[in-house]
């Protein structure tokens, strides 16, 4: 797995990705990779992505978002902790890339349904 993150904080996020549910794993994978289809797969057709406070909905809007603004600047996200509140799964660690002020600490709320992710929304 390549990424522009150091050796020991991607050793610590594989641990962290281990012990997540399937589909927020496979996400998490796939960012690693930059592969926005793998992105994609785990999200349910109609699922909400609410990214710093812009909603988005269906795989076409985040498809954009993963091509522009994820894979054009390499944004990798390294979980470094998990958790489960409210229902959601709580993971937070820093994204490394091509942009501004990297790394950047984020915390990603996920919802399930069904066996697939239903909502994520992303806090700084």
């Amino acid at each position: 797995m390549q990424t522009d993150a150091p050796a020991d904080d991607r050793r610590d996020a594989d641990k962290v990705v281990e012990a997540l549910p399937r589909p927020i794993a496979n996400y998490i994978e796939a960012n690693a990779r930059l592969d926005v289809d793998g992105m994609l797969q785990p999200f349910a057709a109609d699922a909400v992505l609410i990214d710093v406070g812009r909603r988005l909905e269906g795989h076409a809007q985040l498809r954009t978002l993963f091509e522009e603004e994820v894979v054009a600047v390499k944004a990798i996200f390294t979980p470094d902790g998990a958790c489960q509140e409210n229902g959601q799964i709580v993971v937070e660690g820093p994204a490394h890339g091509n942009f501004k002020g990297s790394p950047i600490r984020f915390t990603y709320a996920f919802t399930l349904e069904n066996g697939a992710i239903k909502k994520l929304e992303i806090t700084l």
